[in-house]
């Protein structure tokens, strides 16, 4: 409550709010522990709040109709609270209209909700991959299954907070990745896109081309940390990278260029 009056005031002033129904969903997990227990919010409403955050506006902002979260699950690197119980799948079984759990995974809730009467209103949990296993993964501390993603960790990293608000002027504080590395994590599952995922490998680029540009302009030293930090993380991480960033070429080529211009440094200073 404390927060609607700038919430308002941010929105006069030109600051872009998120869909309502959107907003309640994110606030309903906010209820149920969620943020506290180390959720991140990820995805597209991710980047449409970097819009906010950053002082910008996208062109073509993506009004999705899925919501992404993320969780660090069994990735002990990564620093996130670990004694904090939080209720994710009971936040949304139990809200109005309500969510289903899309698959069942040994007998109990998948990674994935969809929505009882708009099923393309989608909910999804992800984590790290750490082994070779795509199974979903149960931790303790989560009532909810966590999809394994590879490179997830990256965007894991350096979590920040923002504030999210609808129309209405009502508001949450969550959790959501560095910019600069969401920007560079989306030219690593670039390459991993397959089959059906390769129509979303546009607005991939996309969302990692707005966000590089703004950072070439504003602040170049950290985005080229971020590339620098995903480059030296093993040769898989670095061939997904340069995938990407042959991909980025098509559509923000001096972006690319600047990119691979550190790489090449890099390299000779190696």
């Amino acid at each position: 409550d404390k927060l609607k009056p700038l919430a308002k005031s941010a929105q006069a002033l030109g600051c872009e709010p998120i869909q309502r129904k959107h907003l309640s969903v994110i606030l309903r997990l906010n209820e149920f522990g969620f943020f506290r227990a180390g959720g991140v919010l990820i995805g597209t409403h991710a980047f449409l709040a970097y819009a906010n955050q950053l002082g910008v506006r996208w062109h073509s902002p993506d009004q999705t109709s899925d919501i992404d979260f993320a969780h660090a699950g069994r990735n002990v690197s990564i620093a996130l609270p670990a004694d904090i119980t939080a209720q994710p799948h009971s936040a949304l079984t139990t809200m109005e209209g309500g969510f289903l759990p899309l698959v069942q995974y040994r007998g109990q809730a998948g990674a994935s909700y969809k929505h009882r009467d708009e099923p393309e209103f989608q909910i999804d949990f992800l984590t790290p991959r750490t082994s070779d296993s795509e199974d979903p993964i149960r931790i303790t501390n989560l009532d909810v299954a966590l999809q394994p993603l590879r490179f997830m960790e990256f965007s894991l990293e350096d979590v920040q907070q923002t504030t999210l608000f609808d129309p209405t002027g009502r508001c949450v504080v969550v959790n959501l990745p560095a910019p600069q590395r969401y920007a560079v994590h989306k030219l690593l599952i670039i390459g991993e896109r397959a089959g059906a995922f390769k129509a979303k490998v546009s607005k991939d680029l996309a969302q990692a081309a707005a966000l590089m540009a703004y950072f070439v302009a504003n602040d170049p030293d950290a985005l080229q940390d971020a590339w620098a930090d995903a480059l030296g993380r093993g040769p898989g991480w670095r061939k997904r990278a340069l995938e990407g960033l042959k991909a980025l070429e098509r559509v923000a080529p001096d972006i690319a260029r600047g990119l691979g211009a550190a790489r090449s440094e890099e390299h000779t200073s190696e």
